[in-house]
């Protein structure tokens, strides 16, 4: 009877601790970090889209929200002013803001792109020499005012040669499809509605990124001050979309639909638009932050951006290149 009640005693014992074990296990759980994460919509981004849908992001111990913005050029203000934790850009912005001393710094490069940015004009406009006068639209301050300034740079041209028409990438397919501008600059998904536009009979690519390889790399950044003190939750972040980016090539078809689901594409749009880009695994990342000219590393790519930016008057300096990132985090996942 005694041995009985002492195995009662320990049952409940037992009880217990799994009890505040599993309270404690809930705790940890409804701590988990919050991170806020500016993004546009870009097919780029489809591992962090991944890593959203299926818990990646939990996984690592972070709870991460994908806020998207309309306008990319303003996702740098939101960081300062707190509004993000973080945020997805393409590494000119962070020289042009870092120029301005927002203090920014690259932790991963995402993807480059292969074309998935582009300017398209009418059919009767062949090369960039014919943008002369003609009116162009594209939103200031971002990738497609990048691209559109180095292609006319590479011409011989400057911005002074063509009528400029600021809106935001979304407006440009209405704006060529209603004849309001000849041509225009932006990237996925509206490249691909305006090609298609009368059965990809109106409208060509003339310049795209594929032309300038590794100089629009997307990246994810953070100030440096909250890289200092939240290294966790970034370490965490490029581990979310190191797995996403490995379940996306083990299963292509559902996570063609995960990714359609959240850019409000079709999984076969998803599947044209990804040969626009280059999503970059861990050894791609770590020849980013390899001192290199070629134009896939920040090293290379920093100066011709800085030369781009100082020429259209967007900066006076061009900032320490290895003050723009931080590869620690890279270099430290790399030699596991």
């Amino acid at each position: 009877m005694m041995s009985t009640r002492k195995a009662v005693i320990r049952t409940f014992a037992s009880l217990a601790v799994f009890a505040s074990i599993a309270v404690a296990s809930s705790q940890v759980a409804q701590a988990a970090p919050k991170m806020v994460i500016g993004t546009v919509v870009w097919i780029g981004y489809g591992p962090f889209y991944v890593a959203d849908a299926k818990g990646f992001f939990k996984k690592y111990g972070l709870d991460a929200k994908l806020q998207n913005f309309n306008d990319p050029a303003v996702i740098p203000s939101a960081i300062a002013s707190g509004a993000v934790d973080g945020g997805m850009l393409t590494y000119d912005q962070v020289i042009g803001t870092d120029a301005k001393g927002l203090g920014l710094q690259v932790v991963m490069p995402i993807d480059y792109s292969n074309g998935a940015d582009a300017i398209v004009a009418k059919r009767d406009i062949t090369t960039v020499s014919q943008f002369k006068g003609q009116k162009i639209g594209y939103n200031p301050l971002s990738p497609s005012d990048f691209l559109l300034t180095y292609a006319l740079m590479k011409n011989g041209m400057g911005e002074k040669d063509v009528q400029s028409v600021s809106m935001t990438p979304e407006s440009v397919p209405a704006a060529m499809a209603s004849g309001g501008i000849p041509i225009g600059v932006t990237y996925e998904p509206s490249l691909s509605q305006i090609v298609a536009m009368d059965d990809g009979k109106k409208f060509h690519v003339v310049f795209s990124s594929k032309d300038a390889p590794g100089l629009i790399t997307d990246v994810l950044v953070y100030n440096k001050s909250y890289i200092q003190k939240h290294p966790a939750e970034v370490k965490a972040t490029i581990e979310a979309y190191l797995e996403g980016l490995a379940y996306m090539k083990s299963h292509p078809e559902e996570t063609d639909a995960l990714i359609g689901k959240a850019m409000g594409i079709s999984a076969k749009d998803v599947k044209d638009q990804m040969s626009g880009v280059f999503n970059i695994p861990l050894d791609g990342m770590v020849k980013s932050f390899t001192k290199s000219t070629s134009t896939t590393s920040f090293y290379g790519s920093g100066p011709v951006i800085g030369k781009v930016l100082m020429g259209k008057k967007q900066i006076t300096a061009v900032p320490p290149i290895e003050n723009t990132f931080d590869a620690s985090f890279v270099m430290a996942l790399s030699k596991k």
